[in-house]
């Protein structure tokens, strides 16, 4: 969300920013949002003259009862009561015209870095740089599912029969597996410096509203019937809300935390065939980052995660890339973005498996996350990453580990978390 004085002194600026966004139909929405922030101040002005008004006659009452001017003090007690309810009825515009402007800001999407592509999609998002040598072995590679499926490691059927599409069961050594890389992933980022967190997997809708826009909440969150709480569509929501009306001293930056949890996700519309199986689903694993910095700093910790992320698929020996996301690709709070891809030997391609996101101010406004500094209290800037989300990870795991015998090779750096397996040998 913009600081709405920013808004006011610099128009042309956050027009041209929705433009660059190709969101044209929210243009009109910075003239109404000034429009109603002028209003909106002007009944402010009114009732605080009002008010300021009220307690000055109400002394002089006070004096007036006091020398026994009883007729002079009621006529002033009549002034006052007149004040009264046009008082209260610009107190009710007062909260009217705030919740307006407040909706219409939190729909205004941030201003994106002058660094940003610009593009309409993710169609136009740009390749920053490549890591490792992708592969396509001279055997043909099977869908991600009958890989599993030779090892006895997944039943999509009784996850159907239990829960419908898009759930699935993992067994025996392809679950071991999945775990096994979440485990080695929380270890990796505690190597890194980063304090390990198991968060809340659910929050409240003013967390919700505070680390996503109304389109990405519509799309995404899993509301719990009757109250007011929402499943976690990723554990940066909580991880950042976790810091909701904190003023943090400037020497305790940066707050550098990774997490764990399950994510649930409506996945709402149709997908081809290679986002079916285990790619795109209601529930999953992962293993989160997030960053509570300085504004100056951000810069900085966006390079340092999303390195984080390649450091970490090529410790597996996952050839992986790293592309710019375009503006019309950002989501509305997001400063910068690039998604980290994997290769797939099946497809012979790259594919997403973790995104970062610089998202400045925004939700340290949304939130009133502070920081308390040597010139006064300042908001904060955040960032998040993806460390690794299995099961989508498996999919770039075991079509880049797999033989020509149906085996399936596991890197060094996983055998203490697989009890020193080496090699998984398919049952079928």
């Amino acid at each position: 969300m913009l600081d709405l004085k920013f808004v006011r002194e610099n128009p042309d600026i956050v027009k041209q920013n929705i433009k660059n966004k190709f969101q044209d139909e929210k243009l009109p929405l910075v003239d109404e949002v000034i429009e109603l922030d002028a209003k909106s101040r002007a009944v402010q002005a009114e009732a605080d003259n009002l008010r300021a008004s009220r307690n000055k006659l109400s002394k002089e009452i006070g004096k007036l009862m006091a020398q026994g001017k009883k007729e002079e003090a009621e006529a002033v007690k009549a002034q006052v009561n007149a004040n009264a309810a046009r008082l209260a009825e610009l107190e009710e515009q007062e909260t009217d015209l705030k919740a307006r402007v407040r909706k219409i800001m939190m729909t205004i999407p941030n201003i994106i870095d002058p660094s940003v592509p610009i593009g309409k999609d993710d169609s136009e998002n740009v390749e920053i740089e490549r890591f490792g040598e992708p592969v396509v072995p001279d055997f043909e590679i099977p869908y991600h599912t009958d890989i599993m499926a030779r090892f006895d490691g997944i039943d999509l059927d009784a996850a159907g029969r239990v829960a419908g599409n898009g759930f699935y069961y993992l067994m025996g050594d392809i679950a071991r597996l999945h775990s096994a890389v979440i485990a080695y992933a929380r270890d990796f980022m505690i190597n890194r410096g980063f304090t390990y967190c198991i968060p809340p997997f659910m929050i409240r809708s003013n967390v919700v509203t505070g680390v996503m826009s109304f389109a990405e909440m519509d799309a995404m969150m899993y509301k719990i019937e009757g109250e007011d709480l929402y499943l976690i569509g990723t554990s940066e929501h909580s991880m950042i809300g976790k810091f909701i009306d904190t003023v943090t001293p400037e020497e305790k930056l940066p707050q550098t935390l990774t997490s764990y949890s399950p994510c649930f996700r409506k996945e709402k519309g149709a997908h081809g065939i290679e986002e079916r199986g285990v790619y795109r689903i209601h529930q999953f694993e992962k293993q989160e980052m997030i960053v509570i910095c300085k504004p100056e700093e951000s810069p900085m910790w966006y390079d340092k995660l999303w390195q984080n992320t390649v450091d970490l698929f090529r410790s597996m020996e996952i050839p992986v890339r790293t592309l710019e996301c375009c503006s019309g690709d950002l989501a509305d709070l997001k400063v910068k973005s690039c998604d980290v891809e994997a290769w797939s030997p099946r497809q012979k391609k790259y594919f997403e498996v973790g995104s970062c996101s610089n998202l400045g101010d925004a939700q340290a406004r949304r939130l009133r996350i502070r920081v308390d500094g040597p010139n006064g209290k300042y908001l904060a800037h955040t960032l998040n990453n993806t460390v690794v989300a299995p099961p989508r990870m498996l999919i770039a795991f075991l079509e880049n580990h797999l033989q020509a015998d149906g085996s399936v090779t596991i890197p060094e750096v996983l055998w203490p978390y697989m009890g020193g397996t080496k090699v998984l040998i398919p049952k079928h």
